[in-house]
């Protein structure tokens, strides 16, 4: 009889790496935004979808200069979240459909552009609708960069 170790020790081995592989398909938020430096502003919601694995907002504010700045950033937390927190998809997308003020927290883009993740969403009374400010848990949130709220560049460099 021949000796089964290495074909046992190689379906060990391949199934290991089989299983494993999904667990580093997804993203570290660190990656992608400077989550070190979040900011925040008021904005105006023009588009809200709640989606899996990160809903996403598209939002006007107004910068330093008085000019309009069209974004798009996705929520650091997942619908899950969301709802474990009663924010159940209508009571989400009713909270922020287009016309709504909220005040955002967010990093920005480490690429630049007018691209962030969403800490902390306010609405205009001071509620939380989102508040994982300590990348996933509750944590302190900056005020931004020279305390104005806003990066110096949408990048948030200088």
């Amino acid at each position: 009889m021949k000796n089964r170790y290495p074909s046992v020790v190689l379906t060990f081995v391949m199934a290991i790496v089989f299983f494993s592989t999904p667990l580093t398909a997804h993203h570290g938020s660190a990656i992608s935004y400077d989550m070190d430096h979040p900011w925040t502003t008021k904005a105006t919601v023009t588009e809200f979808k709640y989606a899996n694995p990160h809903p996403w907002l598209s939002f006007e504010r107004v910068n330093d200069k008085g000019q309009t700045e069209q974004w798009k950033a996705e929520l650091v937390t997942n619908p899950t979240f969301l709802l474990r927190a009663g924010w159940t998809k209508s009571r989400s997308i009713e909270a922020l459909k287009p016309g709504t003020v909220v005040e955002l927290t967010l990093a920005t883009s480490r690429v630049g552009g007018f691209v962030g993740c969403i800490r902390t969403i306010k609405n205009e009374n001071g509620d939380f609708i989102v508040n994982s400010g300590g990348a996933g848990g509750d944590g302190p949130v900056n005020a931004g960069p020279r305390g104005g709220g806003a990066p110096a560049t949408p990048n948030g460099r200088e």
